[in-house]
């Protein structure tokens, strides 16, 4: 990577922790939060025929996750062109 000059590293660099922040929160609430320790309160309802917070623990995580990366390399790409340092 080749960046014109220091402030231009450190804004990209900024960016990129700040987009890594959220999607680790949204991570965490999902898998700890949802299939944790409100898994008592997500069973009281019903999700395709599955008690929510089982299907959080089993299926929902898992999706969250597919969607997270997805998300990230969308973000990326689109960071990487706003600074040019796109391949």
């Amino acid at each position: 990577m080749a960046f014109k000059n220091d402030e231009q590293a450190k804004a990209y660099w900024s960016e990129n922790l700040s987009l890594m922040f959220k999607l680790l929160a949204v991570w965490f609430l999902v898998s700890f939060g949802f299939g944790i320790m409100l898994v008592d309160v997500l069973n009281e309802i019903r999700f395709f025929g599955f008690k929510l917070g089982f299907w959080f623990s089993q299926q929902g995580a898992i999706y969250t996750f597919v969607a997270l990366i997805i998300v990230y390399a969308m973000k990326m790409n689109a960071l990487d062109k706003k600074y040019g340092v796109d391949e």
